[in-house]
């Protein structure tokens, strides 16, 4: 059974760096051809994929996002980690880590709970 968990923020606030980490637990987030992903959904909107990193380290990023977004991991720790940088109120949402099964931003299987992020002076 595989679980990940998102870690809190705490406050952010505008032209400051997001920084999330997802742990997982049940799965390695080496083991072939597993993506993790990042996924974060607006008030009163669709989810919208922020980016991934594959098996192997691969990185995938939303074009929207991808000159503010950079996805790391910390395989000792069965960790991976999102940064945005130079956030806005229009980051606001509540943001999931999860596990894609066919490719980095589709099917995916096993989800976070979640983590509401608002971006507020």
């Amino acid at each position: 059974q595989v679980q990940l968990q998102e870690s809190d923020p705490g406050l952010v606030k505008p032209s400051q760096t997001l920084s999330l980490t997802c742990t997982v637990s049940g799965g390695s987030i080496t083991t072939n051809y597993y993506y993790w992903s990042w996924i974060r959904q607006p008030p009163g909107k669709g989810l919208e994929w922020v980016g991934t990193i594959d098996y192997s380290g691969s990185t995938y990023y939303s074009p929207s996002l991808k000159s503010r977004t950079s996805i790391f991991r910390d395989t000792s720790k069965n960790q991976f980690t999102l940064q945005l940088i130079s956030v806005t109120p229009e980051d606001t949402a509540v943001y999931y880590c999860a596990r894609a099964v066919a490719g980095p931003s589709d099917e995916y299987d096993y989800w976070g709970q979640g983590t509401q992020v608002t971006v507020s002076s």
